[in-house]
Order: C-alpha cells, then sequence, then structure tokens
C-alpha cells in the first residue's frame, strides 16, 4: 500500500507552515488565534489620510485583519503573488476565468471540468462572447494542436472531477508558456499540501477551500492564488466584482487550515484502503482512484503529487435502479449530499454522458463518487459491505 507521504519527500514547511502562517499572537495581546473583525466602516482620524489611504485598511470590502491571515497563509503555501478570497469555489472559478477574458478570446476548458465550471461557461462566458472549447483531459502536450490564434487560457482540473483522470500538468504548461497563454488550474482536490500548481507551470491556482481547507463541512469559501505574471489581473476582477468572504467562513477556514495536514494523512491512507477494498469487490467494475498502481494516471500522479485525498469514483458493473438505490439508500456512515473534503463520508451516483462532449462515457454500470472521511476504515468497508448485500437481494 502506498504510505502516506513522509518527512521525507515532503518538507517540513508544509506541516509547520498550516500552523503558523498568518497568525501573529504579539499583535494580537497574544492570542494564538487572529481575531475575527466583522467591519465594513473603516475611520480615517485626518483628511489628508482620507485623499492618500496610507494606512493598512480603508473598507471592510478590500480586506480586514482575519482576511488578510488567511491570504498570507495561503499565498506562502501555494508560492504565489497574491490570494483573492471569495464566498464560494464557483465563485473563484468564475472570477479567474473573468479576469482574463474578452469578447472575441476563446478558451481550452478540460471536459472533465467541475460541471457548474461548464455551465458558466456554456451561459456566463458565451454570452459575452466568449467561446469554450473543450480537450480530453489527457492531451498532455497535443493540446497545442487546440491553440488558436484567439486562444487566452487552459483551464486545468487535476484529477477531472468524478472520473479522477490526471493531467500531464508540466506538459501543459510548456505549450501554455511558449504560445503566450495564461495557465489556470483548480487544485481544490489535492489542496495546498499535495501539489503545487505554480511550481509546475501554472499562473493561477484555485481552491474550492470550502472543501479541504475548511474540512468541517461548516462555510463555503474560495481562493484564487496567481503568481506574479496573473497578479494584476486578479486584483483588477477582485475589485471590479466587489469579491470579499464573510468574517465568519474566513475564520472557519483559518481554523481548518490548521489541521489540514493531519486530516488529509488520515484521507489518504483510509481513502486507498477503501479504493483496495472496492477493487477486489465482485460488483465494482473498476475504481478511479490515481494513488492505485492500476490507474492509468498512477505514473504521472507518483511522479507530480505529494499524496491522494479521501475523494475518488468507482463504476458498479450494471445493476438496475432498485439494486443501486438499495445499496446507497440505508448507509450508515456515507450520507448523500454535494461538496465533499470534510470529516465526514459522502457518497452520490453520477452520469457525464449528458454533459461531456470531448470525450466519451462509455461504462455500462452505474457509477458513484464517494468521499473517505475520518472515520474507521473497517466501519466504512462493513457498511459498504451491508450495501452491497442489499443491492444484491433487490436484484
Amino acid at each position: 500500500m502506498t504510505a502516506p507521504p513522509s518527512d521525507d519527500d515532503r518538507s517540513s514547511s508544509g506541516r509547520t507552515d498550516v500552523v503558523h502562517l498568518g497568525r501573529d499572537p504579539d499583535a494580537q495581546q497574544g492570542f494564538v488565534n487572529p481575531p475575527v473583525y466583522r467591519g465594513s466602516t473603516v475611520l480615517f482620524p485626518t483628511l489628508e489620510r482620507l485623499k492618500t489611504r496610507r494606512q493598512p485598511y480603508t473598507y471592510g470590502r478590500r480586506g480586514t485583519p482575519t482576511t488578510d491571515a488567511l491570504s498570507e497563509a495561503l499565498t506562502k503555501l501555494e508560492g504565489g503573488a497574491m490570494t483573492t478570497l471569495t464566498c464560494s469555489g464557483l465563485q473563484a472559478v468564475a472570477a479567474a476565468l473573468l479576469a482574463f477574458v474578452r469578447a472575441g478570446d476563446s478558451i481550452l476548458m478540460v471536459d472533465t471540468v467541475y460541471q457548474p465550471t461548464r455551465k458558466f461557461c456554456d451561459t456566463t462566458l458565451k454570452s459575452l462572447g466568449v467561446e469554450t472549447i473543450y480537450y480530453d483531459p489527457l492531451a498532455g502536450a497535443g493540446i497545442a494542436e487546440l491553440v488558436r490564434p484567439d486562444t487566452r487560457l487552459i483551464f486545468t482540473e487535476s484529477p477531472g472531477s468524478q472520473t479522477f483522470e490526471v493531467q500531464d500538468i508540466p506538459a501543459i504548461a510548456g505549450v501554455a508558456a511558449k504560445r503566450g497563454l495564461f495557465l489556470l488550474m483548480d487544485n481544490t482536490w489535492a489542496s495546498p499540501l499535495y501539489f503545487k500548481p505554480l511550481a509546475h507551470g501554472v499562473d493561477v491556482s484555485i481552491h474550492a477551500a470550502t472543501k479541504y481547507i475548511v474540512g468541517h463541512a461548516d462555510a463555503m469559501m474560495g481562493a484564487i492564488i496567481a503568481n506574479d505574471r496573473a497578479a494584476s489581473h486578479v486584483d483588477r476582477i477582485k475589485e471590479a466584482m466587489g469579491l470579499c468572504p464573510g468574517s465568519e467562513e474566513t475564520y472557519l477556514a483559518l481554523r481548518g487550515l490548521r489541521t489540514l495536514d493531519v486530516r488529509l494523512e488520515r484521507h489518504h491512507s483510509a481513502g486507498l484502503a477503501v479504493a483496495r477494498w472496492l477493487a477486489e469487490r465482485p460488483e465494482v467494475a473498476r475504481v478511479m482512484h490515481p494513488g492505485l498502481e492500476s490507474d492509468p494516471g498512477h505514473a504521472i500522479w507518483k511522479r507530480d503529487f505529494k499524496g491522494a485525498s479521501g475523494l475518488f469514483g468507482f463504476v458498479l458493473h450494471p445493476v438496475a435502479e432498485a439494486g443501486l438505490a438499495a445499496f446507497v439508500d440505508h448507509l450508515e456512515f456515507f450520507g448523500m449530499g454535494y461538496s465533499w473534503g470534510g470529516y465526514e463520508s459522502l457518497i452520490l451516483p453520477f452520469d457525464p454522458r449528458s454533459y461531456r462532449t470531448a470525450t466519451a462515457w462509455t461504462e455500462p454500470g452505474p457509477a458513484l463518487r464517494i468521499h473517505i472521511g475520518l472515520e474507521d476504515v473497517e466501519d466504512l468497508k462493513a457498511d459498504l459491505a451491508r450495501g452491497f448485500e442489499r443491492m444484491a437481494a433487490a436484484a
């Protein structure tokens, strides 16, 4: 079994940084955690200060000590130049795309992208005169064949939503750099600890911080981390759209960040254990987890990533709807619901045939996305085993 990342293959700064970045106890009367600043109006002591705005904070929307603490931490974790926080992951994706495109542009979007991102491209961007061209996630350097004179950026997500294809990000980054394109990546699955997009040639790393950064299924949050080349574009859209997260949500993200490393280690090991168990089940046609040696994306994952999260997918052999319902309806420890990345385990059937356009989904059996939480692995296996028994009885 592949072990969680050790001290030898990940510098201690990753573990230490999530605990210490963004904290300054000396500046807050010795308290360990940054306080929650709730505010809109910031007062200026003089007319000169009002005109010049030469003070750290000028208006709540533009930042508070609480949002600065989280922004600083994420910027340093990702090795970026600046971070913009948003109210959700989708808002982070939408703002990042809008930061670079204008009417008449086209973008290259991975076909396995998070479905709400696809909807944003096919509706809002289309209405603004921006064309979206979807591409095979396995294109690698071959994506160069799709670049046109009006191509503005390439958007990646690795592993891909629901089906977990691993993209060759360095190869795509080489094409983007050669053609003068911006390269964006949704890095939610791996978190800032298990993959460093900017170190692999990406210009903008995007997170649905709702997932692993918050980590407790109790707050919505997004983050856009940009390198020097992209920072001014992202900062401009932040001001234009008035992007600002809530004070409480920001604090919850900071709290979640402190335990990100230890939670991810558990998600990594437990996720692989359940994936290997599922791969041996007679009801399962295949498991989609890049940490498995049998996975088509394993070699690239092992080369580029420092670990795996608890989210993956699997495909059942063909079974009637009644059998699938019997399997999922009465699971004790797996809830059915959207999102993931919290301490709880989740499961969700999916079928991408209606919305993939550059690739075809041909699996005959039902597919499920599963998130392995922090429960005992043997309890999770037993719960799934009982589900398979119900499925067989319903057949």
